[in-house]
């Protein structure tokens, strides 16, 4: 029963992609518009949802994803009467449904069949009907009951993110065709052989002979390739029949890839006493396989620079099911440099694979689950077995359709994975297969039978050397991550770690960053989802007076959200032979408990916060890389920065390296350039040369820019420079670690100080130190950790500071934190002020996850009584050996020593005592579920 329904599935969307000459033969009843259903009337294509039918109670205190205004789960009969015209009589007819859910068919009365997969369209055959009106009624389920429970928390099913609709999607008709038709035609190329060979398969209702013409041509490029039409004779038998004929592409042959992404249409029409038949379908001249390491598209190597894709489309609820929406969508993700798409445990419509195929992108498609494999669980091995054949039957001819995996974050049965890829690749050899993305949370390192690894680490390890992504949550590696817990260079890479692997690796769902929301973002939700999250998050920063921020919140942790990813994708470039990343993500994440991780937001539009230009001066495939051992020095030491360049072009790459550093600060004026040789390999990563320079000229606080360019391609990089002087003197500052009687009557006396409290003082009053962004969401992995019993974490997202205010005249920053506040964040506690007015603001405040939303301060003053106080959250001791320890300490000193230091904000030390010591009033955050089970481990 699938082989049919797959079979025929191919033949009714043969016509579907625009821009071609060739055109179907087959009839077709639209059955699109109108139909009464058992919920009320509604249209079709579509879903209950966007037909408002149920009674539309709804939750409006849900925080963890956007809400259903009108959820459905269940039954729903879907019914009309339609018109058979007298030329369909005598015909084989088929019902089509694109996309759907599990569904029952009935016509006249008389059950036609059940179908219950979700990824390929249902197509049923019908009986004969003589012309005139019958009754069609279709049923469709989507309850829980009706698939395997594992399917329910991939994103193929999940309310988390596309909602579990019920309905019907896409195309949608009945189809007639001779008793003697095309069931499939496989498209398999080969571009060394430059050739393609062509399976067909027919069902023919008699033994006959019959004609089979193949026509095809180039139809989105410039220069037309036609091929010269082929015919063949063929003897059919009744029932099934298998043909191959093998097309002779020629010297003019032109390949696809991210590049020249060129698509031939094929016709392949045949001929019998019975009429004609034909089937269109879209193919490329394209190889798409391994070597070592590495990938290789058409023999180059090539590296993924992925996005995750959840299937978040806020306004419908479920993936767009036409070409021209997603060639908008990979047309932005292209913009950023993206030539890679990984959809998270589930599969997306024929039409992001049609429009892929013409924008260039490599895309892998997962089945959907999140769960785990057992030899046992017959209903789900079926279930999911069903859907991998039908998807490689109904996709496959698509060259954009490179990889599949089994789900995300599996466990269980390794031999079972194994035997399921075997039978893929016998089934179908023009893909490349793994056992799923970040199995066994990469525990289990590179195991035999899959052609690549999606992980986060290569097996167990030391510390972080066999980590492949520089974030993680607490609850997963140690404070985070390399990026978090390490200090900040651009020499590092994971080499160590992609030596455990004899295959390519790819970096899993990389980043992560939090972004702080703008909540100007609402107005966009018009359709089927309602933002009650981002309006419960917006209403609690109001409830502590933070709403006037909200511009600068978001600001700030979106640029140096950026900065981090940057910083995590070079780590991947930087190593040589890496397979590529998947990062999380280009666009926000609206689910399990609201992860707004995206430098776009979920509708991928921009967020105003990096530019498609700058992005791609990191993600390209000509990227130039900057190799430093730190982004901090002293003027007394010499500059020596090596200069590399990866190299994913189809051709070697030969040309100028030209640099620029020189001095953003206005005090300061330096500036330095060269160039240098550059020649690359195809396919490699390799340092050119070396910027060497000393930086005694540089006698004030500097923050420079290097600028690197070669063609058209360019990348940049802060680094930061402080005079080596001599500490700055504490007199006329009394420095002391709390308010005790000596500060009190020093403040009596008019006097300043410097108060750098006890960070285990101070414990309850404060959060712990952490530079890079909070890592997806604070909700749900606190309650991991804490149910784990390890370290949570702190849980913030960014510095946010007035760079122009005058304590940064010795201590260069922006708005927001950069590499430079790494070790003075690291080693600090940021203070938790919301006792105070709303209306102050600390000097460098700290910006905090939506789920609390505290005022935190790590820099911040007071008059008090007749005098002064700073108060300092970072342990200034701790820091002062390194560069920008030190420059901060003398920034802080020389501030309070000036007349600049006047703060506004009066106080009684009574006041201030109440604030240091204030119990600050415990949240209750709801925790949320992760699917993942961080104590797997392979069987």
């Amino acid at each position: 029963m699938r082989n049919f329904i797959v079979l025929c599935l191919l033949a009714c969307l043969a016509s579907c992609t625009d821009k071609k000459e060739f055109q179907t033969i087959r009839e077709r009843i639209d059955l699109s518009g109108n139909w009464n259903s058992s919920l009320g009337n509604c249209t079709l294509p579509g879903t209950t949802d966007e037909n408002k039918l149920g009674d539309g109670r709804h939750p409006t205190n849900v925080t963890s994803q956007l809400t259903r205004t009108y959820p459905y789960s269940g039954i729903v009969e879907y019914e009309k009467d339609v018109e058979i015209p007298v030329q369909m009589e005598g015909k084989r007819l088929i019902l089509f449904m694109e996309r759907t859910k599990p569904s029952t068919l009935w016509i006249d009365g008389d059950s036609v069949g059940t179908l219950g997969h979700i990824y390929a369209p249902h197509c049923y055959s019908l009986p004969a009907l003589a012309p005139g009106s019958h009754h069609i009624k279709i049923r469709i389920d989507n309850s829980p009951s009706s698939v395997p429970a594992e399917i329910q928390s991939s994103h193929a099913w999940t309310d988390g993110t596309q909602t579990n609709w019920n309905g019907i999607l896409g195309d949608f008709y009945i189809e007639a065709t001779p008793h003697t038709y095309l069931e499939q035609v496989q498209v398999y190329p080969s571009v060394k052989e430059k050739k393609a060979r062509i399976h067909v398969n027919i069902y023919s209702d008699s033994e006959q002979s019959g004609v089979v013409t193949l026509s095809a041509k180039t139809w989105n490029t410039q220069q037309e390739h036609q091929l010269p039409d082929m015919e063949k004779q063929v003897g059919l038998s009744k029932g099934e029949n298998k043909i191959e004929l093998t097309l002779d592409m020629g010297n003019r042959m032109q390949t696809w890839s991210e590049f020249h992404p060129t698509l031939y249409a094929l016709n392949v029409t045949l001929a019998t006493n019975e009429g004609k038949d034909n089937i269109i379908t879209d193919f490329g001249m394209r190889d798409f396989a391994t070597e070592g390491t590495q990938f290789t598209i058409n023999g180059f190597k090539t590296f993924l620079r992925g996005k995750h894709d959840a299937c978040v489309f806020p306004l419908t609820g479920y993936a767009p099911m036409d070409v021209k929406s997603w060639r908008k969508v990979f047309q932005t993700a292209k913009s950023y440099g993206i030539n890679y798409y990984r959809c998270h445990s589930y599969t997306p419509p024929r039409a992001a694979f049609a429009a892929a195929d013409i924008e260039g992108i490599y895309f892998q498609a997962e089945l959907p689950l999140w769960g785990s494999i057992s030899p046992d669980n017959h209903r789900l091995n079926d279930f999911l077995l069903n859907e991998a054949y039908m998807t490689l039957d109904y996709m496959g001819n698509h060259p954009s359709f490179t990889m599949l995996g089994l789900g995300n974050e599996l466990g269980g049965d390794v031999d079972l994975m194994r035997n399921w890829l075997d039978g893929f690749r016998k089934h179908d050899n023009r893909h490349l297969y793994s056992f799923g993305s970040n199995n066994f949370l990469g525990w289990g390192g590179a195991i035999d039978g899959e052609d690549y690894l999606t992980t986060c680490r290569v097996g167990g390890g030391e510390g972080y050397t066999t980590h492949v992504r520089s974030s993680f949550a607490f609850v997963d590696a140690e404070k985070g991550g390399i990026l978090n817990n390490t200090r900040p260079n651009t020499r590092a890479d994971y080499t160590a770690a992609i030596a455990k692997s004899p295959r390519p690796v790819i970096s899993h769902e990389t980043g992560q960053f939090q972004i702080y929301p703008d909540y100007k973002e609402l107005e966009k939700y018009t359709g089927v989802l309602h933002p009650y999250n981002l309006e419960i998050f917006r209403d609690r920063l109001n409830e502590n007076g933070l709403q006037n921020q909200i511009d600068a919140f978001h600001q700030a942790t979106g640029r140096f959200a950026v900065e981090c990813y940057k910083a995590d994708i070079e780590y991947g470039l930087r190593t040589a032979g890496l397979g590529g990343f998947q990062m999380l993500d280009l666009q926000d994440f609206p689910g399990q408990g609201s992860a707004l991780v995206g430098i776009l937001d979920a509708f991928m539009d921009s967020k105003g916060i990096v530019t498609p230009e700058t992005f791609r001066g990191f993600c390209a495939p000509v990227v130039l890389l900057a190799l430093m051992d730190t982004y901090c020095y002293s003027n007394k030491e010499e500059l020596n920065i090596g200069l590399a360049l990866t190299n994913y072009e189809e051709q070697p790459w030969s040309d100028a390296l030209c640099w620029r550093l020189e001095s953003l600060s206005d005090s300061v004026t330096f500036v330095r350039e060269g160039k240098v040789p550059a020649h690359v390999e195809q396919g490699k990563v390799m340092q050119v040369g070396e910027l060497k320079s000393t930086l005694t000229e540089i006698d004030k606080p500097a923050q420079l820019r290097l600028t690197l360019t070669t063609g058209n391609y360019h990348n940049y990089y802060n680094l930061w420079v402080y005079p080596d002087r001599t500490p700055e003197s504490e007199a006329d500052i009394f420095i002391c670690q709390s308010l005790d009687d000596e500060a009190r009557k020093i403040l009596s006396q008019g006097g300043k100080i410097l108060l750098i409290p006890d960070h285990k003082a101070i414990e309850e009053q404060s959060v712990g130190g952490l530079f890079t962004p909070d890592y997806w969401n604070y909700a749900m992995f606190k309650s991991i950790s804490e149910n784990a019993g390890r370290e949570v974490s702190p849980g913030t997202l960014s510095l946010l500071m007035d760079e122009k205010h005058p304590l940064f005249r010795q201590f260069p920053t922006e708005c927001h934190s950069n590499w430079q506040w790494w070790s003075i964040v690291r080693h600090a506690r940021p203070f938790i002020l919301n006792a105070t007015r709303h209306e102050y603001k600390p000097l460098i405040q700290v910006v905090d996850n939506v789920e609390r939303n505290h005022k935190l301060g790590l820099l911040f003053e007071f008059a008090v009584d007749n005098g002064k106080v700073l108060v300092c959250m970072s342990n200034l001791e701790a820091i002062r050996h390194t560069p920008e320890g030190g420059q901060l300490r003398n920034a802080i000193l020389s501030y309070m020593k000036s007349a600049e230091f006047s703060p506004t904000e009066t106080l009684t030390s009574q006041q201030l005592q109440h604030i240091l010591t204030t119990e600050v009033r415990k949240q209750d955050i709801v925790g949320v579920k992760n699917q993942s089970d961080y104590d797997v481990q392979p069987e």
